[in-house]
């Protein structure tokens, strides 16, 4: 096994011979066997082991037996203990997704601050063959059958073209040992149910099933490399815009589709939508309603749907004590400075008598009932009205700051108008000049 393992990695996986790795050994046959595979391949390489505390003295038994390892191949261990049980609790996890957080989150931190290149993980043919058994059952879409990614970010597999049978067989003739999980023999979890009672009856079926599934997969990717160049052909012609706060397409654009929901869910499955009728007919639904998922909304805006993230929305109001303060507002600097003259007043620059206003300020968000005295008019204005006019976007209107006096009057819809209130006058003495950059 191991030429073909070397010659997998000089034709698939050249840059692990010059990249600094972090090697996850859990102790089993297949970490076991890849780390004395990429020592003998002379790989630059440490070795990273959770101890999830599942398992009694079993559990404290595999980190010995990894620490002597490390020890004996020469190469620097990492090792961490987790009170799993205690997170899964807290973060309402399943005890397999806890422990899969947990390791992954550590081995991310660990390849940060000592600037591992890649994380390398023992995962086999016969993992991603259940992988895709899992998804088939649960229902999804063609990412869920394209199987368990060789190349991940900085997560790589190299023995993802193996079996168990290979990597074990591997193991028993070079006498290396390894440590058995009592709970992989347990049909509790779906994962080892597929193991122990559905692929023993495939492979009685077809002695052929891995290397056929393998062949299989090789062509799910070919048919998904086709969708992706579509959905590129696609996204030119469907998104109105983007900037920092929204990606806007056009729902014209969209119905031209041959199969517009099919459509949809590919362009918005990484946003995590799960209601995805709903999602659809927002399509025909009247302007302002709303899809939400965990991390974006998808709201309808006349001929538009607007994806925003959640993350960057920000409803707080923020205090301004004195003109000494500089503010960050969606990466853009909010300034002041006191002035002998004036120049021109524009979107980004505006000229007030300070005078006439009364700190703090308030620098907040936009409210139904709102008015103000636009700069060049006479009378006062609903910014709805104001909004309107502009024919600005639901997204837009919702992005706009206020900056206002101590008395909640609106000074400046900032990077938009000031207010006429506030404008420096023949008499006025105190020049407030006020600029986002």
């Amino acid at each position: 096994m191991f030429s073909e393992f070397k010659n997998h990695i000089n034709s698939n996986l050249p840059f692990l011979k010059k990249a600094k790795v972090l090697l996850a050994v859990s102790g089993g046959v297949d970490s076991i066997v890849l780390a004395y595979l990429c020592k003998f391949l002379g790989l630059d390489f440490a070795m990273a082991h959770c101890n999830f505390k599942l398992r009694g003295d079993e559990s404290d038994n595999d980190e010995k037996y990894v620490f002597a390892l490390a020890q004996k191949l020469n190469v620097e261990g990492f090792f961490q203990a987790f009170d799993t049980l205690n997170y899964a609790q807290e973060n309402s996890l399943s005890t397999q997704m806890a422990a899969r957080e947990l390791r992954y989150n550590w081995f991310n931190d660990l390849s940060q601050q000592l600037e591992f290149d890649y994380i390398l993980t023992a995962h086999h043919a016969d993992d991603n063959l259940e992988t895709f058994l899992i998804n088939l059952s649960r229902g999804t879409g063609l990412e869920g059958l394209v199987g368990i990614p060789e190349i991940n970010g900085n997560i790589v597999r190299p023995l993802l073209p193996f079996s168990r049978a290979d990597i074990e067989r591997y193991a028993v003739k070079e006498c290396l040992g390894w440590r058995e999980d009592a709970s992989n023999a347990s049909v509790k979890y779906l994962r080892n149910k597929i193991r122990h009672e559905v692929v023993p009856v495939l492979k009685g079926i077809n002695p052929q099933l891995l290397q056929n599934f393998t062949k299989t997969i090789t062509y799910l990717k070919e048919s998904q490399s086709i969708v992706d160049d579509r959905l590129d052909e696609v996204l030119d012609i469907v998104v109105d815009s983007v900037d920092e706060n929204c990606i806007s397409f056009n729902i014209k654009e969209l119905k031209k589709l041959s199969n517009t929901k099919a459509y949809l869910y590919q362009l918005l499955k990484a946003y995590n939508f799960t209601e995805w009728d709903d999602v659809y007919s927002l399509l025909d639904a009247q302007s302002g309603k709303q899809v939400f998922s965990t991390t974006h909304r998808l709201l309808k805006d006349r001929e538009l749907l607007l994806l925003v993230d959640l993350s960057e929305e920000s409803k707080d109001k923020i205090l301004i004590n004195n003109i000494e303060e500089q503010l960050e507002i969606e990466n853009k600097m909010l300034s002041f400075s006191r002035v002998d003259e004036i120049d021109n007043n524009s979107q980004f620059s505006v000229f007030i008598d300070s005078d006439n206003i009364e700190f703090p300020l308030t620098l907040r968000k936009w409210q139904e009932g709102d008015y103000f005295f636009p700069f060049g008019m006479k009378g006062k204005k609903k910014l709805s009205k104001y909004f309107k006019d502009e024919k600005m976007s639901l997204v837009e209107k919702e992005n706009v700051w206020l900056l206002c006096d101590a008395s909640d009057a609106i000074v400046w819809l900032v990077g938009k108008r000031m207010d006429n209130r506030f404008r420096v006058k023949k008499t006025s003495k105190n020049i407030l000049n006020i600029t986002l950059r």
